[in-house]
């Protein structure tokens, strides 16, 4: 992130104004003995107005874990057993073909309508139907024989398939959802929920949880959450600077000093997620462009000084990426000695990036750009305005395709239209991240990301292969990793060698680091943070449904 001030529009001012007045209106003075009705101010990197849409299988702005809670929760950080939600016990037969789930009696939807397997019998249906909202590859038949038991049954053995059926299918309400012509596309203003929050509150610059008074666990003992639309992390370290910003997960200056530079708060910094350049590779799904060409998006990736994006966009805070994705260090075990290279290289290697584009047939020009059959090798990258570390990233790289006799050009949209263009295929290149699953274990991204089945037609919204990326060896490799118990890890190996080689050879998502994550949060005005003494859950403020979790456990330093 390049550290200068700069002037913020009116609007981020007006909203950063209001925020410190709803501050001081909830009674917090920066210190000492407080009122239970503190409210906590989170901020996500929404660099433009929220537009309200709380429906957890379509691009919301909240309400997973919040509102809409899974079966169990599953911490992707540390292997340990999932936390009971609106599930209590699960079981599978011997041969993985059958779960069994006992569900939690006595829970109401926030309307007081009763939460029974009726409703989850209904979700899983829903997903079933429409293609689009299954994300997690859901494709058994459940069937309840009460109001508190459901049973599951696959065609094949499916062991792997438990943490995203129990922890990333969120379950909603039939009574309320039975209307809905589209769940995969239709926006939810009014969400109805199981979770330990509702909805109290929404306005494009802001939107308010209010504590569910009626939650099954308890009341949580904050009472307000209020998430605010600023315009990027430049304002957001403002607001955090004057002590009216709770929770953040983002950049700010000099994060080593952090306690001393902003009193009250403290950081942590979780190695998750792996920072990519997105490509529409695929052509046979209606990808366009010379990003298609696996020749160029090789240049690419050996053209990246990933040391000098670091320093310049992360602080040094981000780390090394393997390029068969795999999360180094927690998953060392299974990461392929068959890969060319086990971590993608931190220093450029312009001679053998051009040596990839001149044996594809391209040529030089005098410009020093490379072409082909008369066509320059020019390319858009996407980025969402405000992102300064990642529009840092992308101002460092096209300086770097530079040198390499590539063009690259950077557009910077808002996040709902770059939300829109990732789904929809309608890209060259887009600087993203890819989320790890709900278990840690590699399967998981692979089956998000590179699945034949979560991906669409250019012009049609992908469930989150993005890329559009389809391979038939990856198909095969993930269905064997389905069908064998975790626990066999002799037998699960082959299938994440052939999975990491193939993404080597052809890289649909061009890896450049895995990101240090960093949330800054207000140590002094709540306590019961995830810290490295106890990482509960990921403690980034946009991390769904971890940052529920989070919610749950803060409660006011007065209390």
């Amino acid at each position: 992130m390049v550290w200068k001030k700069t002037m913020m529009r009116a609007r981020a001012t007006a909203v950063l104004t209001a925020a410190v007045l709803t501050a001081a209106a909830c009674g917090y003075s920066g210190g000492g003995k407080q009122g239970t009705d503190v409210t906590l101010v989170a901020y996500t990197g929404q660099a433009s107005d929220y537009q309200v849409n709380f429906n957890p299988y379509t691009s919301n702005i909240g309400g997973i874990g919040t509102i809409f809670e899974p079966l169990f929760f599953f911490n992707v950080l540390r292997a340990e057993p999932p936390q009971p939600r609106l599930g209590t016990a699960y079981s599978w037969n011997a041969d993985g073909t059958q779960l069994s789930i006992t569900l939690r009696d006595g829970v109401k939807w926030s309307d007081g309508e009763a939460f029974t397997a009726q409703d989850v019998l209904f979700t899983l249906d829903m997903l079933t139907k429409h293609k689009e909202a299954n994300g997690v590859g859901y494709s058994g038949t459940a069937t309840a024989s009460d109001d508190t038991h459901i049973v599951i049954k696959f065609g094949e053995p499916s062991f792997v398939t438990a943490p995203n059926i129990l922890g990333r299918i969120y379950i909603v309400p039939e009574h309320k959802w039975k209307a809905i012509a589209n769940p995969a596309a239709d926006p939810i203003s009014a969400p109805v929920g199981t979770g330990p929050f509702t909805l109290a509150e929404f306005k494009p610059q802001a939107f308010t949880y209010a504590a569910n008074p009626n939650y099954w666990d308890g009341a949580p003992a904050v009472k307000k959450v209020r998430f605010l639309a600023l315009s990027g992390n430049q304002s957001g370290q403002q607001a955090l600077q004057a002590g009216q910003l709770d929770w953040q997960t983002g950049p700010v200056p000099d994060i080593k000093n952090i306690e001393k530079n902003y009193p009250g708060y403290r950081a942590s910094t979780v190695p998750l997620n792996q920072i990519v350049l997105d490509t529409c590779s695929n052509t046979a799904l209606g990808c366009t462009g010379p990003q298609t060409d696996p020749a160029v998006r090789k240049a690419i990736y050996h053209a990246l000084n990933r040391t000098q994006i670091n320093t310049l966009a992360f602080e040094n805070t981000s780390s090394e990426i393997s390029p068969g994705f795999a999360l180094l260090n927690r998953d060392d075990a299974v990461l392929s000695p068959q890969l060319q290279a086990r971590t993608a290289p931190m220093q450029p290697d312009v001679a053998k990036a051009q040596q990839q584009l001149e044996t594809a047939g391209y040529v030089k020009g005098a410009d020093g750009i490379y072409a082909k059959n008369g066509k320059p090798l020019s390319l858009t990258a996407l980025v969402v305005t405000g992102w300064s570390d990642y529009i840092t990233t992308l101002s460092t790289v096209t300086q770097q395709l530079k040198q390499a006799g590539i063009k690259l050009t950077v557009q910077q949209l808002s996040w709902n239209e770059w939300t829109q263009q990732r789904q929809n295929g309608k890209f060259q290149l887009i600087l993203d991240s890819l989320n790890q699953g709900p278990a840690p274990d590699p399967y998981y991204l692979y089956s998000y990301f590179f699945a034949t089945s979560t991906t669409a037609k250019v012009g049609t919204r992908a469930a989150q292969n993005w890329s559009r990326f389809s391979d038939p060896e990856v198909d095969r490799a993930l269905a064997g990793l389905t069908r064998t118990d975790p626990k066999d890890t002799a037998a699960r190996q082959p299938y994440y060698d052939t999975i990491q080689t193939r993404i080597e050879q052809t890289m649909p998502y061009i890896p450049v680091l895995t990101q240090g994550t960093i949330t800054e949060y207000h140590a002094s005005k709540f306590t019961g943070w995830p810290t490295q003494d106890d990482l509960y859950a990921v403690p980034a403020v946009w991390q769904a449904p971890d940052n529920a979790e989070v919610m749950k456990r803060l409660r006011p330093t007065g209390n």
